[in-house]
């Protein structure tokens, strides 16, 4: 009789320095506390010497407070193409800007100004 897993595996996943990711910090989280999730840049990896198991250290961004020692089952990568959505969706077709976010506006407005060899302008 085959035994059965009882947690799902998830692929191993390793990060390089600069990356964006989301961190849960586990004892807080199964302790009801707050502050148990934040948004961090890797700034390392390691490994330990008597696990052998790959660490990261990480900058929390909201405080740019060092957190060492981060376990990657914790962490998910936050991807570029989330951050970019509002800027690679936006209606350019549109004629009112006020459809866009502001970041679509600058971001189109720097570009554009780029692209016509003008400075870009300031909102």
């Amino acid at each position: 009789m085959p035994q059965h897993q009882t947690q799902a595996t998830r692929p191993t996943t390793s990060y390089a320095k600069g990356d964006m990711v989301l961190f849960r910090d586990v004892e807080r989280f199964w302790l009801g506390k707050s502050g148990h999730t934040f948004v961090g840049r890797v700034e390392r990896s390691w490994i330990h010497a008597d696990t052998r198991k790959v660490l990261y250290d990480l900058t929390e961004l909201s405080n740019s407070r060092p957190r060492h020692g981060i376990d990657p089952a914790y962490m998910r990568l936050l991807p570029a193409a989330d951050v970019m959505r509002d800027i690679d969706t936006a209606p350019l077709s549109e004629p009112d800007t006020g459809a866009m976010t502001p970041a679509a506006v600058a971001w189109l407005r720097q570009h554009l100004a780029q692209d016509a060899g003008l400075p870009a302008q300031r909102t």
